[in-house]
């Protein structure tokens, strides 16, 4: 069963998030991919991996950018797993893909103030529940940090 963990933004931004989830999620061992909803949100996330932070690179490409099976981190816009990641990130209202079974953990970060990405959520919780997946639900707390919420 895949673990997926929903983180919801009210605070900041995904460009001020996903860096470090990713930087986590690669400091554990673990491959990711990172679905995005749009060709321009795979750019500007593939622009900020290389550029959030002065002194740290997170390796990753875009699908289509050399092999898929050697990157530790993928962008892409596609189901799939051609790098064997582990978790699957979904932003900007990705749709998850009809079989998650191949990663350990989905995590789909979105945005209150983007209705799109509210909506998706909803239906992708909905749906995670009803297929007998693990879920939980982590919003930013007064500090920014997250916090796991009962359900």
């Amino acid at each position: 069963m895949t673990e997926t963990l929903f983180y919801h933004l009210e605070k900041r931004s995904l460009d001020a998030v996903l860096p470090d989830l990713i930087e986590k999620t690669l400091q554990r061992g673990w491959r990711a991919i990172i679905k995005a909803e749009s060709a321009e949100r795979a750019d500007a996330i593939d622009n900020l991996l290389w550029t959030f932070a002065e002194h740290s690179f997170l390796p990753h490409a875009q699908q289509g950018d050399g092999r898929a099976e050697r990157q530790p981190v993928l962008i892409t816009l596609e189901d799939g797993n051609p790098n064997g990641a582990q978790v699957l990130f979904l932003v900007g209202g990705a749709a998850p893909p009809g079989k998650a079974e191949s990663f350990s953990r989905m995590v789909l970060v979105f945005d209150s103030r983007n209705e799109s990405a509210l909506a998706a959520a909803r239906q992708t919780w909905a749906s995670q529940r009803k297929a007998g997946h693990e879920v939980t639900y982590w919003r930013e707390g007064p500090t920014g940090k997250f916090e796991k919420q009962a359900l």
